[in-house]
């Protein structure tokens, strides 16, 4: 059976998707550049995804017709960070089908997209929630949306009993992963009515456009990735880093941590020029408490005021978590949060824990090694130990 598209807008994905795309586009160390994305579902929960595969095919040769509308265009056109030529590039974007494909292994199914970087890089959010609400129609046709609804209240009910919280603020990071586009859209909309002085937008550039929000984001692990294939490894976070500072100067300032780990993001970014160049940090994995007390240590060492940056928490967020979290930090740094599956799929029934993530760039292994074993990606064992040897991470055995 084959379902009303799910994706009808190429803005339906996150911000920092289409920050990344520009950067990659106005660096010419990535002119010529294919990369590879590939699939991981960290648990299924008995769910046949091979089965859907046809579905998934289906929906994917939808989102390839699809191209930016003038309208959308002329909204991006209004943040000072996208800049002109990267626009008209939009308006003659289009992905294809070529550069996908899948197979099924068991009831798991093996995705891959491989191509030009810039022309399949935008290929990961589509595919994640095309995937995630495929699961939805099978396993229970709608969200239960009295149910659904009913569970969002009690969380805002929360966090209206725990004021006053000045300064506490969450965006919704949750696209890849929702539970439907509809039940999306009705979560914002229902923020925005009972909390707008929490609520403070949403890394969705198509609601944030219709709904009249803030878009969020900055960078995402592909970044730092991506510079592991054109660069000295040694080198390479810093010419992430580097690289964002010369193609954004200044603006989208939130550094992630958690490409090469936070103790050796930290040995790369201990400069007053990154320090004081990039607004604040985003937690990824491991643990929170211990990842601010490391971050507000570093900008001591610095020499610079912990009050005057923001720690962005995005990790496994739950409403009663961002709170505790919230507590700890206040007073000793600005911090914000972006919460994504139990925010957008907390209906009652397991979300599907998935991720599209690049493993290879320019003909070469790359990876990432986060804060948290179970986070880490690479399909080629010996390359993720030398890397690791490099930025001098032991590995979890």
């Amino acid at each position: 059976m084959e379902y009303p598209p799910v994706i009808t807008s190429l803005m339906d994905t996150d911000l920092y998707k289409l920050t990344m795309l520009q950067a990659f586009y106005h660096a010419p160390e990535f002119r010529t550049v294919e990369a590879e994305w590939k699939f991981h579902c960290r648990n299924r929960h008995g769910f046949d995804l091979a089965a859907q595969i046809p579905e998934i095919t289906h929906q994917l040769e939808e989102v390839c017709r699809l191209r930016f509308a003038d309208e959308e265009l002329d909204y991006l056109a209004t943040f000072p960070f996208f800049t002109p030529d990267f626009i008209e590039f939009l308006r003659i974007y289009r992905l294809d089908m070529r550069f996908v494909s899948i197979l099924p292994r068991g009831e798991d199914i093996d995705l891959r997209i491989r191509g030009p970087l810039i022309h399949v890089a935008l290929f990961e959010i589509y595919a994640l929630a095309i995937i995630s609400e495929i699961h939805t129609r099978v396993v229970c046709g709608v969200v239960d949306e009295a149910r659904a609804t009913a569970r969002l209240k009690e969380k805002i009910d929360f966090l209206k009993n725990q004021e006053p919280l000045p300064g506490f603020g969450f965006a919704d990071f949750g696209t890849r992963r929702r539970a439907s586009k509809q039940w999306q859209e009705n979560v914002l909309t229902l923020l925005r009515e009972k909390i707008p002085h929490y609520f403070v937008g949403t890394s969705n550039l198509d609601l944030a456009r219709r709904l009249g929000t803030t878009p969020i984001g900055t960078m995402a692990h592909e970044w730092f990735q991506a510079w592991q294939a054109i660069t000295r490894l040694a080198d390479a976070q810093k010419a992430a880093l580097e690289g964002w500072v010369r193609e954004f100067r200044g603006r989208l300032g939130i550094a992630l941590t958690d490409c090469y780990s936070m103790d050796s993001f930290m040995r790369d970014f201990t400069d007053p020029y990154f320090g004081k160049l990039y607004d604040g940090l985003r937690h990824d994995s491991g643990s929170p408490f211990d990842w601010g007390e490391k971050a507000i240590g570093m900008y001591r060492q610095m020499e610079i005021d912990p009050t005057t940056k923001t720690l962005v928490f995005s990790d496994g967020l739950t409403f009663a978590k961002m709170i505790e979290i919230y507590r700890y930090f206040h007073g000793r740094a600005k911090v914000s949060f972006g919460i994504g599956t139990n925010l957008t799929n907390d209906t009652g029934m397991p979300a599907l824990d998935m991720v599209i993530k690049m493993v290879a760039a320019n003909g070469r292994p790359v990876a990432k090694i986060s804060d948290e074993p179970g986070k880490s990606i690479c399909e080629d064992q010996e390359y993720l130990h030398y890397l690791a040897s490099v930025y001098n991470i032991k590995l979890e055995q």
